[in-house]
């Protein structure tokens, strides 16, 4: 590890000013991700900004959705009553998310900001785009059978590793930042960006932006929701595959559906084909199908991932069906 500057930062504007002065300072909350990078030498900052006190812990309902702060912890967001009766989707995936340990530490901004478990990526005596622009992507014709087969590039085919990430994008969230030009918001559908010719450009962040919360609409049906991750091992695992959704049921019908995938694809992968499907069609098996397959209908496996198609599929006919039996 690279030594290195520390700061605390005790407001947002000052968190803000701190890391602008030092090109390639690294905001640091949890740590969970990046100091662990920083052991491999992938990631070398000469100055971590600390914003862990920063007041940017909140749960509440704000405008009627319910938002929450970038620096909540992923155990107390698990745990709130809100989440869990309104938003059960997020509550699970977030649970299936880490250890119990990793959880009481790492914080919401953290976790939809953290890096990819490429092997290529965290070793950097291969090549990786991603972590070296023009080197190469090792995983193309190497090891890649937990790497995507859905919004890959030439250049890079690194799984996004997020699943609270994938539960936000199934239901439309709103990510808010703060910036040395004021706040904005981004929709969660374009805040990370698909890998292309550039894929060391992971998100729509401008340089040195925070991440200050996130907000879950109050999205009607979301209650009818579910997230279903398929790993190698049972506990603190990535996940080969994974399915967030959310049914508007009447009676058997489906008025209306989301469906975002995980494990499977280079960004938290939505599938407006797949819900366009769903909409009208009766709850049954044979829809999901229909839909799940149209869901992977895009994907392109690389060899030992080729079995990823297949396992997207059933993932989500699992997930849809439990989500219909409530």
């Amino acid at each position: 590890m690279n030594p290195f500057a520390y700061v605390r930062a005790d407001a947002p504007a000052s968190a803000l000013t701190a890391i602008t002065e030092f090109p390639g300072a690294r905001y640091v909350a949890g740590g969970t991700n990046l100091l662990d990078l920083m052991k491999l030498d992938v990631e070398a900052p000469p100055l971590l900004v600390d914003i862990s006190r920063l007041s940017l812990h909140a749960i509440e309902d704000r405008s009627g959705a319910l938002y929450v702060g970038a620096l909540a912890r992923l155990t107390d967001v698990a745990a709130d009553a809100r989440v869990r009766q309104r938003f059960p989707l997020v509550a699970i995936a977030l649970e299936e998310s880490a250890s119990p340990q990793l959880r009481n530490m790492a914080t919401v901004g953290g976790n939809l900001l953290q890096r990819t478990r490429c092997a290529y990526f965290r070793d950097i005596a291969m090549p990786c785009n991603k972590r070296n622009p023009g080197s190469g992507c090792g995983a193309l014709d190497g090891e890649n059978r937990r790497h995507a087969v859905l919004g890959t590039s030439p250049h890079c085919i690194a799984v996004a590793p997020s699943d609270l990430a994938v539960a936000l994008a199934a239901i439309d969230a709103t990510v808010h930042v703060a910036g040395r030009d004021g706040p904005r918001t981004i929709a969660m559908r374009d805040f990370y960006r698909l890998p292309g010719e550039m894929p060391q450009i992971e998100t729509s962040l401008e340089p040195n932006e925070l991440i200050a919360g996130v907000s879950l609409p109050p999205l009607a049906f979301s209650s009818r929701s579910t997230y279903v991750k398929v790993r190698d091992r049972a506990q603190y695992d990535f996940a080969l595959a994974s399915a967030a959704v959310a049914l508007d049921l009447e009676d058997t019908t489906i008025r209306e559906a989301r469906i975002a995938l995980g494990g499977l694809a280079t960004v938290p992968w939505r599938s407006p084909e797949a819900e366009r499907l769903l909409g009208g069609a009766i709850a049954s098996r044979a829809s999901f199908e229909r839909a799940a397959a149209a869901a992977m209908s895009g994907a392109l496996g690389r060899g030992a991932n080729d079995y990823k198609i297949s396992l997207g599929q059933r993932t989500l006919v699992r997930a849809l069906e439990n989500a219909a039996k409530g």
